[in-house]
């Protein structure tokens, strides 16, 4: 049995520790000697046989193809990243000039680029701030016009409609999110129904503020009511929307999606919105506040405390700038993606696996938004139909492929797919087949 040292001196495994790290590659040579002792393994294969085990990079993360038809898939990382920000995001690597002016050499404004870039983006905006995720620009706003602080008796109201009441998966609610800042709830209406003389009748000197969150993953039909920004913005107290997908103008083919400038435009003091839904950008908090007072409330998000504990990377200030300026993003491109041209794909696809031997046709598909956005709304899709049996070997692949069930097939559908990625699918499942 070769020496452990011995081992890990070799050439090829010098080069697969600087990529990877010593003590990643060392285990792999442990696992490999543990094949030797039982005679699965001779000792001059070892080497090879720890290179074939080794992971391309040190990240455990497994790239995937998304053929699951729902565009931004929450277990998949939602949005995947333009081209543009995935280069954004190796110039931030280094050091880079995230808080500092280079002219001056003194201190900038951290992440300027970004937030010039989102407030070019929605001209309605007075002021605009960046934090973590969707539910910490929510969770930073209730702190600052109701939130307790340390007494937590002393919280003002935050006045939301019953049916607004949602949780947002994993079991994080909106109320409980709202209440952890110290902030009291007073509840509004019924599930389905709520009118103007509702809130009216709510709002008093205790009201710190007005929210209107949109359903995200559920929709309500039949006898319902709910009042829009515009009704809501003659309150006299701050309003606050929170529309959830990151929408960031209106979009045709989501004519009941909202969006900030129009949020903004109809009245709203400040629109919250998450940046890697519908914006196709990284995981991020958008805090957008109307010229005046929406823009004072922003600078009193922006200095709050816990505005610390919620800032941004250097990453994310990047990837966020990249989506903003740079081309059509993937996910703009999939929702745009016309039938005809996903039909064909589907039939290319197909017919090439078909004359490889497997049992493959394409058929009519119906793909989602996903992502707490456009709920209930479904886009014509093509997919191509494999025998049940492929979907486990395809996710345990590299890249792993993830489709779904249905009707005793997998299917593998195409709108979350780019074209140029129609070769990499068919090769997994030819090496499925094989």
């Amino acid at each position: 049995m070769p020496r452990t040292d011995t081992v890990l001196a070799d050439p090829r495994l010098l080069d697969a520790q600087a990529r990877l790290g010593r003590a990643l590659v060392k285990r792999a040579v442990g696992d490999a000697q543990q094949r030797v002792r039982s005679g699965d393994l001779a000792p001059s294969e070892l080497v090879d046989a720890t290179l074939a085990t080794l992971p391309p990079t040190a990240v455990s993360v497994t790239p995937v193809l998304n053929a699951t038809g729902v565009l931004l898939h929450t277990n998949l990382g939602r949005a995947p990243l333009s081209e543009a920000a995935v280069a954004a995001l190796g110039v931030a690597a280094g050091s880079c000039d995230v808080e500092l002016d280079l002219v001056t050499g003194a201190r900038g404004r951290r992440g300027r680029g970004a937030l010039s870039a989102l407030a070019a983006a929605v001209p309605a905006a007075g002021a605009v701030h960046v934090v973590n995720n969707g539910a910490a620009a929510l969770a930073l706003v209730a702190s600052v016009l109701a939130g307790s602080g340390a007494n937590r008796d002393t919280g003002r109201e935050i006045v939301i409609a019953r049916g607004e009441l949602v949780e947002i998966g994993d079991g994080f609610r909106i109320p409980e999110l709202l209440t952890a800042t110290g902030a009291r709830l007073r509840e509004v209406g019924t599930t389905n129904r709520v009118n103007r003389a509702d809130y009216l009748a709510a709002v008093n000197e205790r009201t710190g503020f007005v929210l209107k969150v949109h359903p995200s993953n559920f929709v309500i039909k039949g006898f319902t009511s709910s009042v829009s920004v515009s009704e809501l913005a003659g309150l006299d107290v701050p309003l606050v929307v929170d529309i959830g997908s990151g929408l960031l103008r209106p979009d045709l083919s989501l004519p009941d999606e909202p969006d900030a400038t129009t949020a903004l435009n109809d009245g709203a003091t400040l629109v919250t919105a998450s940046g890697d839904k519908l914006l196709g950008g990284p995981q991020a908090g958008l805090l957008l506040g109307s010229p005046g007072a929406g823009a004072e409330l922003v600078n009193a998000l922006r200095r709050h405390p816990l505005a610390r504990a919620l800032r941004v990377d250097k990453l994310t200030l990047a990837a966020l700038e990249a989506t903003l300026t740079g081309p059509t993003t993937p996910t703009a491109l999939a929702l745009h993606a016309e039938p005809a041209d996903l039909a064909r794909r589907a039939e290319a696809l197909a017919s090439q696996l078909t004359k490889a031997g497997v049992a493959a046709h394409a058929v009519v598909s119906a793909a989602t938004v996903g992502g707490g956005a456009a709920p209930g709304v479904t886009l014509p899709s093509s997919a191509v139909a494999l025998p049940e049996r492929y979907a486990a070997a395809l996710r345990a692949g590299r890249p792993a492929v993830l489709g779904r069930l249905d009707g005793g097939h997998c299917l593998l559908d195409l709108r979350a797919l780019a074209p140029e990625d129609d070769d990499a699918l068919a090769e997994a499942v030819l090496r499925v087949a094989q």
